[in-house]
């Protein structure tokens, strides 16, 4: 049997030993040091938080619109929308926009919109120049109601903005990039629709040009069914 002296000096030198033949050599080149993974190295899966729709400035508002309505060809644009098949056309991840018409008549549509997105809408609105805008707002009406409660319209006036569209889209103009244009109008901004089913009225008049909008919305307020669920 060992005694616990020899055990004791046993432990001593292989413990002296472990430490000689791990010492760093000095004339070794040194290891290459191993990255860090931060958050930034992974992917981030999750949405970014919606737009806070009531800070937005009028260039904000009508920029974000006017390429959104202006960026589909005819055929697919949700300003000539009769159905509400084209409602999720283009939309983006932190807001999500609502069409009304370029006066072609009254038009019902049925559209699913996500919850927690705030929506945005013109009920009329145009480009042009300044002093178009000033004739277009001075007899520009419009209201508008979810599920029975009137909703408040704000004039926006001429407002430079830079305007990106597509051949053949519902106003009829390519712009591909311009300092000059003006937008005006009158605007609805909503806060995120509570889940389930709502109503949403526009009605929209001005004179020059003249423009009549009439749109009903059967607006059906879910969550997004996430990519490849089944």
């Amino acid at each position: 049997m060992t005694s616990r002296r020899s055990a004791t000096l046993l432990l001593g030198a292989l413990l002296l030993a472990t430490a000689c033949t791990s010492a760093p050599d000095p004339g070794a080149p040194a290891s290459a040091p191993t990255a860090a993974v931060t958050p930034a190295d992974t992917p981030d899966e999750t949405p970014p938080p919606p737009l806070a729709v009531h800070t937005l400035t009028s260039a904000e508002v009508q920029y974000g619109w006017w390429n959104w309505a202006a960026g589909s060809e005819a055929n697919r644009s949700p300003v000539l929308d009769r159905d509400g098949r084209r409602c999720g056309e283009r939309q983006h991840e932190d807001i999500w926009y609502l069409a009304g018409t370029t006066g072609g008549g009254a038009v019902e549509r049925t559209c699913a919109v996500p919850v927690g997105l705030p929506v945005l809408f013109p009920l009329v609105t145009r480009v042009g120049e300044a002093a178009d805008c000033e004739v277009f707002m001075d007899r520009a009406q419009g209201s508008a109601t979810l599920d029975g409660v009137p909703l408040a319209a704000e004039p926006l006036g001429a407002t430079r903005i830079k305007l990106y569209s597509v051949a053949g889209n519902a106003f009829g103009r390519t712009v591909t990039e311009s300092e000059n244009i003006w937008s005006c109008g009158l605007w609805v901004r909503l806060d995120p629709l509570a889940p389930g089913s709502h109503e949403l009225t526009l009605r929209g008049s001005a004179e020059k040009p003249v423009i009549s909008v009439e749109v009903d919305y059967h607006l059906r307020a879910a969550v997004p069914t996430p990519t490849g669920a089944v």
